[in-house]
């Protein structure tokens, strides 16, 4: 039998229980820029894209107009060292004197009288023009035309950017083809990597090749006391006009040929160049590398291409700041390649068919604050024909 409490006892006091407090909602973690940037800007009056580097310094800068490279700059001990010399602004653009950082597509350097034959077919690209002081033209059409940014890429590492335009048949005389044309840039701290890649998107067969045509310095060190690499076993034999020679007789040794040999490093010194050097021997990873050096600083330029050739030409003819810089050029085919029955199967490009050339720059700093690169943008860029197509994401 239970007992009641005594009368004496406290009161039991019931106590509210309290309510649990939310706990705020978790917020984003603040977003943070990457390192290198894309952003279009202006330049001296041309529509162009900058790529940045951030705490690197480094910076290059393209138009969107033949994605031509304008400016390349990276920081060398405290130094902004200047490693191209390009147009200045759009009245030098428009020129298109020298073909400054140029990249040539459908074909590189001269076509003989500018005329050629193909599958049969004769071709006049300067139609109605008789004298021979008029019918030059070379390096292609790709450097003036007027190219979209359709994709672009930024990270702590490096950046990205998509050129897109096409060719259509009547867009020029002479060239009755429809190519679909990108060109993929990766820019690093101390590299730029290309790709230009063309596609044939007509009924019928044409003939293309690409190239660049950049003019390089490193900073003000005058090109007369620079050092040239070219791992070249073989040198192209031209007549008067720089025309190469017939068949083989083209072809040339470069220690019987008409160009200095640049297989072991050499002083440029007062050589005037503006030739072409095959038979590239490429490193161990593929890539053919030619270099450009300052003795006096130890700044190095290493200048590679997956194969083709490599034109050089010590600026000698600009109408401004001649010998200023040399251009060190990675092309696919010799000059008048598209009257070369030897070169007739390389050229040809299919309908429904792609085909890409790698090719770009990396500096090497006086004093490496670490062992030299394994040459990050070319790694990136050249490691297949489509590679320009893969790992790009909209902004």
């Amino acid at each position: 039998m239970l007992e009641a409490p005594p009368m004496d006892s406290p009161p039991i006091v019931l106590l509210p229980v309290p309510l649990p407090v939310p706990l705020p909602a978790p917020q984003p973690a603040p977003t943070r820029a990457p390192a290198f940037r894309v952003q279009r800007t202006d330049f001296a009056g041309i529509d162009a894209v900058a790529l940045t580097g951030g705490r690197s310094g480094s910076r290059a800068v393209f138009a969107l107009r033949g994605a031509t490279l304008l400016a390349w700059e990276v920081v060398d001990g405290g130094d902004t060292v200047a490693l191209t010399d390009g147009y200045r602004d759009a009245a030098e653009l428009d020129s298109q004197d020298g073909v400054r950082n140029g990249v040539l597509a459908p074909f590189t350097n001269r076509i003989a009288d500018a005329r050629y034959s193909f599958d049969g077919r004769d071709h006049d690209l300067l139609p109605g023009i008789s004298t021979a002081a008029g019918r030059v033209v070379y390096h292609g059409f790709l450097r003036d035309m007027a190219l979209r940014v359709i994709d672009t890429r930024e990270s702590d590492t490096g950046a990205e950017v998509l050129f897109s335009g096409a060719i259509e048949p009547e867009d020029h005389a002479g060239y009755p083809f429809a190519l679909a044309l990108t060109v993929r840039v990766r820019f690093s701290a101390t590299g730029l990597g290309f790709v230009v890649t063309a596609t044939n998107v007509g009924e019928q067969a044409a003939p293309y090749a690409a190239g660049w045509h950049p003019y390089f310095r490193l900073g003000e060190a005058p090109i007369d006391t620079l050092e040239l690499t070219v791992p070249a076993t073989r040198s192209i034999v031209t007549d008067s006009r720089l025309l190469p020679l017939p068949g083989a007789a083209a072809r040339s040794p470069v220690a019987d040929g008409p160009l200095p040999d640049f297989r072991v490093a050499r002083v440029l010194g007062r050589d005037v160049i503006d030739g072409c050097y095959a038979g590239l021997i490429p490193d161990g990873d593929g890539l053919v590398r030619s270099r450009l050096r300052d003795p006096a600083s130890g700044r190095q330029l290493s200048v590679w291409q997956r194969g083709g050739l490599v034109h050089v030409f010590t600026g000698d003819t600009l109408a401004r700041d001649p010998r200023r810089a040399l251009a060190i050029e990675p092309v696919e085919t010799m000059t008048d390649a598209f009257n070369r029955a030897d070169c007739t199967a390389a050229l040809r490009l299919a309908p429904g068919q792609s085909r890409s050339f790698a090719f770009g720059a990396e500096f090497v700093a006086a004093t490496p604050t670490s062992p030299p690169s394994d040459t990050p943008c070319a790694t990136a860029v050249a490691s297949g024909p489509h590679e320009q197509t893969k790992g790009v994401r909209h902004p």
